[in-house]
């Protein structure tokens, strides 16, 4: 009993690679590994694996053919994760790059009549403001012709407005300008006195928008911007977006 599994054992060692013995010895261990019929030493044992596709002296090699298989087959599913994970990133970075900035063109004044100014109004009804000179309009969000931002995607809103107005000597500042978001003012500046020639006031406003809310600044009927409108500057942009859009 002692013999044959000795027998194997040394057979099976010896024709571990490819099976290239022709003598009758390793013949003869062959024909005794395989005709064994009692409890093999190594659990992962296979005579025929061993002999017959001569992979190794043990079919734990298969086990290792496998565990290939399957980290290959991970790695495609991790690659193809990665992927979707990129464009997402992609997609929710290009929509967060939103911003713009605009000032008020100065060739739009004209001579108040009667008075040698240069204004932009006053109108007798409530007038967007024109900044049609745009410096930064990421995200294609702002439309000069209008004045009007117009949110591309949901999100936090951070939106700033300068004005500045100059009169004569003896004049008189008279000016009145607010944020109006979807048809409702928000927030606004105004000067309405005798004790200087100029003045320039800015506000910061913080709004949650959703995707299709419009923005602009609008001049209050009778009110008048007068000399260097390009000192009179519109910008926003997104703090952060809804992840959930």
């Amino acid at each position: 009993m002692v013999v044959i599994p000795a027998l194997f054992l040394l057979g099976s060692l010896f024709l571990c690679g490819p099976v290239e013995a022709q003598s009758s010895t390793n013949e003869i261990l062959k024909q005794a590994a395989l005709q064994w019929k009692g409890t093999l030493t190594c659990d992962k044992w296979d005579c025929n694996c061993t002999f017959y596709r001569q992979r190794g002296c043990c079919c734990a090699a298969n086990d290792l053919y496998q565990v290939e298989e399957d980290t290959f087959v991970r790695i495609e599913y991790l690659w193809h994760d990665i992927s979707t994970l990129n464009s997402r990133v992609k997609a929710l970075t290009a929509g967060a790059k939103v911003a713009f900035q605009a000032t008020i063109d100065p060739n739009i004044a004209i001579a108040i009549p009667g008075s040698t100014e240069l204004c932009f109004g006053p109108f007798n009804t409530n007038v967007p403001v024109p900044y049609a000179s745009i410096t930064l309009n990421d995200g294609r969000g702002y439309n000069p012709s209008l004045g009007v931002f117009t949110a591309p995607r949901a999100g936090v809103y951070v939106f700033s407005f300068t004005v500045y107005s100059s009169v004569k000597q003896y004049g008189r500042l008279y000016h009145k300008v607010q944020l109006i978001w979807n048809g409702r003012p928000t927030a606004s500046v105004w000067e309405n006195n005798r004790e200087d020639g100029e003045d320039s006031a800015s506000q910061v406003v913080v709004l949650e928008l959703q995707r299709g809310d419009q923005v602009y600044v609008e001049l209050i009927s009778g009110r008048k911007l007068c000399k260097y409108l390009e000192y009179n500057i519109f910008t926003g942009y997104i703090l952060y977006p809804f992840n959930d859009e």
